[in-house]
C-alpha cells in the first residue's frame, strides 16, 4: 500500500518509462509484443532527460522505473539514471534476463545511483522459466544477474506472472526467492494484452486462493510481497485480518478512501514514443510528453481524473464497499470490455445485496459475498 499521506491526485506512486520495446526475448506474456529492433521514434536521450526533469516536479523521491522491452538495448541508461538521481528521483530498472545484463553494466548502473533492480522469474527451474520466456539460458542469466546485483549493493525485486501455465510454480519460486536474497516479490496477475492474449488466466476463485497464500507468505518470508493488476489483494488481506480478529471486515469509506493504487490512480506509464497511459496494460493515451508535461497529463487529463474517482466505477466494482481500498484492475476491465471503469472479471467478490450483471466470461459461480 502507499504511504498514508500520499496524495495520488497530485502524483503517482509509480511512474514507469518504457525506454524501448526492443528485446531479444519472446516471452509468452509480453505486454509490449517486443521485437528485436528499436523504434525510430523512441524518446531521445535529451527528451528522456527532460521527462525526468518533469517527473521531479511531482516532488522529492518520485519513484521512476526504467522498463522495456529490454531497456539495456539502449546505451544511455547509466546517463539517464545519473540524471534522475541528481534530480532526487528514486531510479530503478526492470531489465530482461539476457546476456546484455552483465556484471559490468550492473556495476555501472549502481555507480550512477540505481536504487533497485527487478528481474522476472516465472518458474523455479531452467525448464519452466525458459519455456515461458522463449529463450534457453534465460533462467541462468537471471540468477547470475541477481548475484551480480547483490555484489554491487543493488537490492533485487522479483516479478512473477500468474496464469494457468505458472500458478503451480509459485511455491517453488517462493523458496527460490529466499535463497537468492530478494527484497520484494511483485506478483503480476495476467492481463490479456500483447502476446499475453494467448495465455490462460486463472479462475476468480483461484485468484482469491492465491492471494490468501500470498498473504500468508508475506507474514512468514523475509521479503515483501505486492501484487500488480490485482488490487483486490488488499480486500483479501482485510478479510483475512478480520477473520483472525474474529471480527467483521467493513471498510469505512471515509477512513480507507483512496488507499489502493490502480492504473491512473497512483500509477502512470510513459511509452517509448512518449504516449502517457494509465498503465502499460491499459493502452489508452491521455497525451504525449513531447506536447505536454507528464505532471499536467497525470493531474488534469479526463482519463486519469475519471480513474481516480472510484464512484464512477460501474457494475459490482461500483457497488463494492471495498472500492476505495481496491478499485479492481482497470487494465483488465478495459481489456475485457473496452471500458476502464467496468468491473474486474478476476475478482469473485460480490457485494451484499448486489443483483446486477457479473463480469465472468464463463458464467461461473458468484463467489463470496460481503455477508459470508
Amino acid at each position: 500500500m502507499r504511504p498514508g499521506n500520499f496524495d495520488t491526485s497530485e502524483r503517482p506512486f509509480v511512474l514507469i518509462w518504457e525506454l524501448t520495446q526492443a528485446c531479444g526475448l519472446a516471452c509468452d506474456h509480453c505486454r509490449a509484443d517486443a521485437k528485436p529492433q528499436r523504434h525510430p521514434d523512441e524518446l531521445s536521450t535529451a527528451e528522456g532527460k527532460e521527462l525526468l526533469e518533469q517527473a521531479a516536479d511531482f516532488g522529492d523521491g518520485q519513484l521512476v522505473v526504467l522498463s522495456g522491452g529490454d531497456p539495456l538495448v539502449r546505451d544511455d541508461v547509466p546517463e539517464l539514471i545519473a540524471h534522475g538521481d541528481d534530480l532526487g528521483l528514486r531510479m530503478t530498472i526492470t531489465p530482461s534476463g539476457t546476456g546484455s545484463l552483465t556484471a559490468d553494466r550492473i556495476e555501472e548502473m549502481a555507480d550512477a545511483g540505481l536504487k533497485r533492480m527487478a528481474v522476472s522469474l516465472d518458474g523455479a527451474s531452467p525448464e519452466a522459466h525458459d519455456a515461458f520466456r522463449g529463450e534457453d539460458g534465460s533462467f541462468e542469466e537471471t540468477i547470475r544477474a541477481v548475484e551480480d546485483a547483490r555484489a554491487a549493493g543493488v537490492p533485487v525485486q522479483v516479478n512473477t506472472t500468474v496464469c494457468r501455465q505458472t500458478v503451480d510454480e509459485l511455491p517453488a519460486i517462493r523458496e527460490l526467492l529466499t535463497d537468492i536474497g530478494a527484497v520484494m516479490w511483485s506478483v503480476f496477475f495476467l492481463v490479456p494484452v500483447g502476446r499475453g492474449r494467448v495465455l490462460e488466466p486463472i479462475a476468480p476463485d483461484t485468484a482469491d486462493a492465491v492471494m490468501e497464500w500470498l498473504a500468508e507468505t508475506s507474514d512468514t518470508e523475509p521479503f515483501g510481497v505486492k501484487t500488480t493488476e490485482a488490487p483486490h489483494y488488499r480486500r483479501v488481506v482485510m478479510q483475512r485480518q478480520a477473520t483472525a480478529d474474529d471480527g467483521e471486515s467493513k471498510p469505512d469509506p471515509g477512513v480507507q478512501r483512496r488507499t489502493g493504487i490502480v492504473a491512473g490512480d497512483g500509477f502512470a506509464f510513459v511509452s517509448h514514443t512518449g504516449e502517457v497511459f494509465p498503465s502499460g496494460f491499459l493502452p489508452e493515451s491521455a497525451g504525449n510528453v513531447r506536447e505536454r508535461p507528464i505532471t499536467d497529463i497525470y493531474r488534469d487529463s479526463s482519463l486519469f481524473r475519471s480513474l481516480r474517482d472510484r464512484d464512477q466505477l460501474s457494475g459490482k466494482c461500483g457497488a463494492c464497499p471495498y472500492r476505495h481500498v481496491c478499485g479492481g484492475s482497470r487494465s483488465r476491465a478495459f481489456a475485457h470490455t473496452g471500458d476502464p471503469l467496468a468491473s474486474d472479471p478476476l475478482c469473485p467478490f460480490v457485494p451484499e445485496g448486489y443483483d446486477g450483471p457479473l463480469p465472468w466470461d464463463d458464467g461461473g459461480a458468484r463467489g463470496v459475498s460481503s455477508g459470508d
